[in-house]
């Protein structure tokens, strides 16, 4: 072979060789860490998450996301407000009450999951308590960061009650159902199927259980949705726009399958008891995310008439300083294509 002949074929493999340690010395594209809390502990409910997660669809989009249990649907939009998470399952009616009071680095809703008020009251089945008009002079128990609770005095205006003669005590989360049927209290704050299977690990039937439930008193409001903070909307939008897009598909997958939700949970909580939240994600898909709008706007968005209403109603029962518009609590821009979003759950 000549020697020129030779020479460019060394010379091209050498070329090539080096290309292809400069390639593979290359680091793997960054992705885009995102640090999310939910709404509670881990629950058959939040399956959509994890199989999001565990299937890759996060990952697909460049990121990585990390799921911190929580400790209240209200505790986790302070906790995106101010910076310790950038995204939180949380609910609206907290970031409401934010927005009118601090709107200027408030956080914003971009994905509505539950679209049914599950705020409730919970009694015992025998108490004398069966209006809310029942509830002047008793004793009521929740959590600090329970979203009932916060939504109370809006409750109480809502019902024409007077709330000054109810007694409020703060309990423990897990202590909640205990003390309800020790008759500790009255009546317990929450939501209605976390308290129902709550109880039902406990031992306690539903038939042992009354509820007096905020939305049979005109509060149709929106609950909880993912929440994420003003940064993050701000420098990395389409970060956003890929995290809807895979829980959207989590969400479908849920719906297909729900007892490979619930076993995503229980990849993360052993100890849950599988049988009781497949039931609970049934009982929450029913009452807490099959509003009849959904046929029309899909799962995750909002109708913004419905919202503004729920927004007048907090703003007017609760005094708040100001009057939020819709778009400064929920923002459709990052949601999936309306065509891809859930119409119909069952």
């Amino acid at each position: 072979m000549p020697l020129t002949k030779l020479s460019r074929r060394l010379t091209l493999a050498l070329a090539l060789g080096l290309a292809g340690t400069s390639l593979a010395a290359l680091p793997a594209a960054a992705q885009t860490k995102i640090k999310l809390v939910l709404n509670w502990k881990y629950q058959g409910p939040q399956g959509m998450f994890f199989l999001a997660q565990d299937r890759g669809y996060f990952k697909e989009e460049g990121l990585d996301v990390t799921i911190d249990q929580g400790n209240g649907s209200g505790a986790a939009v302070p906790l995106v407000a101010n910076g310790t998470y950038d995204m939180g399952f949380g609910d609206v009616n907290a970031l409401i009450e934010l927005v009118a009071k601090k709107p200027a680095d408030a956080p914003i809703a971009t994905y509505i999951m539950f679209n049914q008020p599950p705020f409730t009251i919970a009694v015992k089945a025998d108490s004398p308590i069966k209006t809310p008009k029942d509830l002047e002079g008793k004793t009521l128990g929740g959590a600090a960061n329970d979203g009932a609770l916060k939504l109370f005095p809006a409750f109480c205006k809502q019902a024409k009650i007077d709330c000054s003669t109810i007694k409020i005590t703060n309990m423990q989360p897990n202590l909640r159902e205990q003390m309800l049927m020790q008759g500790q209290v009255d009546g317990v704050f929450g939501y209605v199927n976390t308290i129902r299977f709550s109880a039902k690990l406990i031992g306690v039937d539903d038939d042992k259980l009354r509820y007096i439930s905020y939305g049979d008193y005109g509060m149709d409001l929106y609950s909880n949705g993912i929440i994420v903070s003003n940064e993050m909307v701000k420098t990395k939008p389409e970060a956003v726009k890929g995290f809807l897009k895979a829980l959207n598909k989590g969400v479908i997958d849920m719906l297909k399958d729900p007892d490979a939700a619930v076993a995503a949970v229980a990849k993360r909580e052993p100890l849950i008891k599988i049988p009781v939240e497949r039931e609970r994600l049934d009982a929450t898909l029913k009452a807490e995310m099959n509003h009849p709008e959904i046929a029309k706007i899909g799962l995750g968005n909002v109708d913004p008439a419905r919202l503004q209403r729920a927004i007048d109603i907090l703003v007017e029962a609760n005094n708040l300083p100001t009057t939020p518009k819709v778009d400064q609590i929920f923002t459709p821009a990052f949601l999936p294509p309306v065509a891809d979003l859930p119409k119909k759950l069952f």
